[in-house]
């Protein structure tokens, strides 16, 4: 076998085991959770890599938002606070200028799976 083809293979290997990981870790799927964030429109307010359509400059940019250590500058970044925070970010900041927008339990898990892909 050659050297790329056993690279390619790797490379498989790796994005479905990082699938996975963040599946077991939300209890969410990145590919519903791509279609939630167009569902509640949130790249009107964010931008997202991976999400067509607006690139809104109100909240920041969650480029890279699995490196981060918090979630709205604030809160740890570790999934059952980002489903929690998802669902219903003023009663973690009354003073957060994002507002809950009836995200449920699912589409809240799946969102967080699709933002922990964004190394």
């Amino acid at each position: 076998m050659k050297f790329s083809s056993v690279l390619s293979v790797l490379s498989v290997v790796i994005c479905l085991s990082c699938t996975r990981e963040t599946k077991l870790s939300t209890g969410g799927d990145a590919n519903r959770g791509k279609a939630a964030i167009d569902k509640y429109g949130c790249n009107a307010c964010h931008v997202i890599p991976g999400i067509p359509g607006p690139k809104g400059m109100v909240g920041p940019s969650l480029d890279h938002f699995a490196a981060r250590a918090f979630i709205a500058g604030k809160f740890a970044n570790n999934p059952d606070t980002l489903v929690k925070w998802l669902q219903n970010p003023p009663a973690f900041d009354p003073n957060t200028t994002m507002p809950n927008m009836g995200i449920t339990d699912p589409d809240s898990r799946d969102i967080a799976a699709y933002l922990y892909t964004l190394k």
